[in-house]
């Protein structure tokens, strides 16, 4: 039996975006023009690799960094992103009470800007109970948001003039999910790759403690799902700074992580198709944008006077 002309088109793209032309802004947008001019969606089995492309691809970075960088950078990163985790929630929930958005999906959209867009709200959803309809609006605003940042925050990093750390952790704080965080700071350049994975890495660990306190919060027993891949990120980073007589393997290891990550972009948009944007209400739509918009400016703003560095 021959394969839908749709899903020929999906497959020849995803191949693609493995190649050295695709960039992940370039693969992102194949990704969104793909699911918005075809009319079948995207295969399942191929979207179901997402998570699994993800977390190989991050692992995979981590064999082109010094461990010690690393555990410094995540050191100082878990630190400071406690209080911004903090203030995040709290704007908003305050935005979601002002605009009147439905508490189940505005926890949500709140959770996802505060510590790793997608993978955080997958986590607390189930905790929280949250229904399909909660889980999609949820997960298209933030995804909506998460794609625009990978597009606008390169540009914006080089007029403000923003060295390769700043931007590195100006990406980690405001941008939602890794792979754009990892996407946006691979086109700024290799020192703000090397910040903005570990510090998004180490934000991304507190989906543990917020995923237990709403547990405790709402008299859940959902089971913790734990985030093993940011361990497997460190091991790798140890084994690249302690075995060098492998960097040429290292190398390959870390070169393929990066086609894997933009080709993980090409996934994510396919799933910004009409009929998730179709379910995203104007409502979550103006709070993720208003919270988005106040954390960026806020972190940005530490940033640039010093006092987060």
């Amino acid at each position: 039996m021959p394969m839908p002309a749709a899903d020929a088109v999906f497959y020849a793209l995803f191949a693609f975006a493995f190649t050295p032309w695709a960039s992940p802004p370039l693969a992102l947008v194949l990704g969104i023009a793909f699911a918005i001019a075809s009319p079948a969606p995207a295969p399942a089995k191929a979207r179901r690799l997402t998570r699994l492309l993800l977390q190989a691809s991050v692992v995979g970075l981590g064999f082109g960094m010094n461990l010690h960088r690393v555990l410094s950078a995540g050191a100082q990163g878990f630190v400071y992103t406690a209080g911004g985790i903090a203030f995040a929630l709290a704007a908003g929930w305050a935005l979601g009470r002002l605009l009147g958005v439905e508490k189940t999906t505005s926890y949500l959209v709140s959770v996802g800007t505060a510590i790793c867009g997608g993978s955080a709200i997958a986590a607390v959803g189930p905790v929280v109970g949250a229904d399909e309809e909660q889980m999609s609006v949820s997960l298209g605003t933030v995804f909506l948001l998460n794609s625009a940042a990978l597009l606008l925050f390169p540009p914006i990093g080089h007029a403000l003039g923003l060295s390769q750390t700043q931007f590195g952790l100006w990406a980690a704080l405001a941008i939602h999910d890794t792979s754009s965080v990892v996407g946006a700071s691979m086109k700024y350049g290799a020192e703000a790759l090397a910040v903005g994975a570990t510090v998004k890495l180490a934000r991304a660990l507190w989906i543990v403690p917020v995923c237990l306190a709403t547990a405790a919060l709402y008299r859940s027993k959902a089971k913790v799902a734990w985030p093993w891949f940011i361990l497997f990120f460190v091991l790798a980073a140890a084994v690249a700074t302690f075995v060098p007589a492998g960097a040429r393997v290292w190398g390959a290891l870390n070169a393929a992580s990066k086609a894997g990550l933009t080709a993980t972009l090409f996934l994510i948009g396919t799933g910004i198709n009409r009929a998730a944007l179709r379910k995203v209400g104007p409502r979550p739509l103006v709070q993720g944008v208003a919270l988005w918009a106040i954390v960026a400016t806020l972190s940005l703003a530490l940033i640039r006077a010093g006092f987060v560095r």
